[in-house]
């Protein structure tokens, strides 16, 4: 009986699979085709950075596809401890882990009040935040290199939030990811039911309770993506801390691969750098596969919606 189950479900996934094709006709050959040339352009330099962490420069420079002789460990080794790739991710991952609990902090409550709350105003500030998605970063590094110069001003706190702080870097990639935080939220929490909320108030729930306690956790899929999606680009970002981290102690990863870069055409180095990378990419990769399924639904619970 079991069997017969089995062979009846696998029989109507392939009928429909086939249906779906069919339906589809050349359309779905062309973008089945596209996926996988796609997929190829992303997974082959990935493999490559990797195989080439665990080669020494002679193989690397030799046949680029053939498999190192031994395994290079050394080479995460010159790359932690020689090139202080290791201070270079902590920092990262602190300046990173406020950021992003900064940005979704304040971009969550500015997106729900702009969705939920008609007021004068709602509008033109939510064009606001929107139009900060077409301006380019690179048009604003010279204004806000004296912005976050003179930040280190101010009294009592300006040490702890000008150049070459931590602090400093938080409040700018919270200021930079904030545009598409609230772009993405805003939509997101307008096709959530009012019912609950109203219900809540009703029984004399604050309008702070109804959002932390009701309209947060329903907004989860939303909250997970977006979170991700900041994570991963604020990890990559370079061209900001770039500007305002002069000192080497507190330097994120991308520019302490970006030094090793520099420094392989003279020291030819190369086997550390290709261990940076790899070290670089492995914890988002982590990070994207665990979480996948989360972002993938917030996505498409928010377009179902």
């Amino acid at each position: 009986m079991t069997t017969m189950i089995s062979w009846t479900a696998a029989t109507s996934r392939k009928l429909a699979r086939e249906e779906r094709r069919r339906r589809l006709g050349p359309l779905g050959v062309l973008t089945h085709l596209a996926l996988l040339i796609w997929t190829l352009l992303v997974i082959i330099p990935i493999l490559w950075t990797f195989l080439a962490s665990v080669k020494s420069e002679d193989e690397i420079f030799g046949d680029a596809w053939s498999l190192p002789a031994t395994l290079r460990w050394d080479n995460f080794a010159r790359a932690w401890e020689q090139a202080h790739i290791g201070q270079y991710m902590l920092n990262s991952v602190i300046v990173v882990s406020f950021s992003t609990f900064g940005t979704m902090l304040v971009g969550s409550m500015a997106a729900y009040v702009l969705a939920r709350y008609p007021f004068r105003g709602n509008r033109a500030i939510y064009l606001l935040f929107v139009s900060g998605l077409a301006f380019p970063v690179y048009l604003a590094l010279t204004p806000l290199f004296f912005v976050v110069q003179n930040m280190g001003n101010i009294p009592v706190i300006g040490p702890f939030i000008g150049l070459n702080t931590h602090a400093g870097v938080v409040l700018v990639y919270i200021a930079y990811s904030l545009p598409f935080t609230v772009f993405f939220l805003s939509a997101f929490f307008r096709t959530l039911p009012t019912a609950v909320g109203e219900a809540a108030m009703v029984d004399g729930a604050s309008h702070t309770r109804v959002f932390f306690q009701i309209m947060l956790p329903m907004a989860r899929p939303g909250i997970i993506s977006i979170t991700i999606f900041n994570v991963l680009g604020q990890w990559n970002q370079y061209q900001l801390p770039l500007i305002l981290l002069q000192e080497r102690d507190k330097w994120v990863l991308t520019m302490g691969i970006a030094d090793i870069s520099t420094a392989a055409g003279y020291d030819q180095d190369w086997s550390a750098l290709f261990a940076a990378l790899t070290l670089a990419i492995l914890p988002m990769l982590i990070v994207y596969t665990v979480f996948q399924r989360q972002i993938q639904a917030g996505l498409t619970t928010g377009a179902l919606k």
